[in-house]
């Protein structure tokens, strides 16, 4: 009964718009206060912290995300774009194919999907519509390729996954990479198709000489040594995750730099916001912890194992299920939120069940990231449709097809586990 009127309690503070973290921390203490009393509470309360913040593998996530604010202000982002509609804008819908394809590659440097969201909107979405682009099949395609942020690597939501379910968190961001490639591809096919369908919504670009696009390409290569540097270490196992974020923000320091944008303004903003964002973090995952006290000593999870252990059902069935589930919280939440409310649960779950951890979280991330452009909540089709001035409706027209061409992709995940494991398991 304890267990029951907390968990509600928990919601209605979600549904009252209290942020996660404080949600679960104040449920979570008022459950372990009813449980064990005041000495054990303040006892959790007085060790969590340390141990969440102590963690070395937290650093991880301040140094990804400082490393995403000096590229940022180094303004190369914005050749991302450019270069890859040099190369493809030519095509029926290439400006579309580039839009994903830069999606992809500000994913390799940012690692939240709103942040590439709200840059692919001022960046590729007014590009589209200057070139004759349907408005929504332009804010569609925007909103979908922001969500590759979440999967390729560096991806905040992967290491939290990775720090809630104490899973190898170097194998886990190699393993998001080919996956991360898939769902680009599965949306540079999707373009392709809708532009053939209806050519009239995607009319291509204007070309460039191989000289120009040579030229462009060479803007880029900074970001995409970067990327390789910092994904390259954690591969060979030359380096830790923390000790690679920590490469990768030096490098990126040394680019904002060289691109002639440092400044007191810029190194302060910088790192404030990745002290925000971190704080932030910290507050999600105290919280989480906090929680997971109490439900550890409800033995919720425990009992939910025995149950599903108990069920005639085939073990691809609740995983289906549970992966439904994550569509379901994506429309309402964002990744954090329901990774943190999800993964103490699930995962033991998932490990009775003889499933990978590693290609599950794979699994957990890419079917979050669809949450975040479906109905009535999804938070990348606000962004896009507060950035373009667009109604809310009309993004979601354009993200439709490419929700359907997502869960194929997710299907092949699901069928193919080797996509995803193939690189960590050659991991040193």
């Amino acid at each position: 009964m304890t267990a029951a009127l907390v968990l509600l309690a928990l919601l209605v503070l979600l549904a009252l718009g209290v942020p996660v973290g404080f949600a679960m921390l104040i449920t979570g203490s008022v459950g372990l206060y009813l449980l064990v009393g005041f000495d054990a509470l303040f006892g959790v309360l007085e060790s969590s912290p340390l141990t969440v913040a102590g963690a070395f593998e937290f650093l991880t996530i301040p140094l990804f995300l400082l490393m995403a604010e000096f590229v940022l202000r180094s303004g190369k982002v914005d050749d991302l774009f450019r270069t890859t509609a040099a190369w493809v804008g030519n095509l029926r819908g290439g400006l579309g194919m580039a839009t994903a394809m830069a999606g992809a590659g500000f994913g390799a440097i940012c690692g939240t999907s709103t942040a590439s969201a709200a840059t692919l909107s001022a960046t590729s979405l007014p590009a589209m519509i200057r070139q004759g682009y349907h408005p929504s099949f332009a804010a569609g395609v925007v909103a979908i390729s922001g969500t590759l942020a979440m999967l390729i690597p560096p991806s905040v939501a992967m290491i939290v996954y990775g720090l809630l379910a104490n899973v190898d968190i170097g194998k886990l961001l190699i393993a998001g990479i080919l996956p991360g490639l898939l769902v680009m591809f599965t949306i540079i096919a999707t373009v392709y198709i809708l532009a053939v369908l209806r050519p009239e919504h995607a009319p291509p670009a204007g070309s460039f000489s191989w000289k120009e696009k040579l030229a462009m390409l060479r803007s880029v290569l900074p970001i995409l040594l970067l990327f390789a540097v910092v994904t390259g270490v954690i591969y060979l196992g030359v380096a830790t995750p923390t000790e690679a974020a920590a490469v990768g923000a030096f490098g990126a320091f040394l680019l904002m730099v060289q691109c002639g944008q440092f400044s007191g303004e810029n190194l302060m903003g910088a790192l404030g916001r990745a002290a925000h964002g971190s704080a932030m973090i910290i507050v999600i995952l105290l919280g989480a912890t906090v929680f997971g006290y109490f439900f550890a000593l409800t033995q919720v999870t425990q009992n939910l194992v025995s149950w599903v252990g108990g069920l005639d059902a085939s073990p691809w069935l609740i995983l289906i299920c549970i992966l439904a589930g994550y569509i379901v919280l994506g429309a309402f939440l964002d990744q954090i939120a329901i990774l943190v409310l999800t993964v103490p649960v699930v995962v033991p779950l998932m490990t009775s069940l003889d499933f990978d951890l590693i290609w599950f979280g794979v699994l957990v991330i890419v079917t979050a990231e669809l949450g975040m452009v479906t109905p009535p909540v999804g938070l990348n089709c606000f962004i896009v449709a507060r950035y373009s001035e667009q109604p809310l409706g009309q993004v979601f027209r354009g993200v439709a097809p490419h929700f359907i061409a997502h869960l194929i992709a997710i299907a092949l995940l699901v069928l193919i586990p080797q996509i995803t494991l193939v690189f960590p398991s050659m991991m040193k």
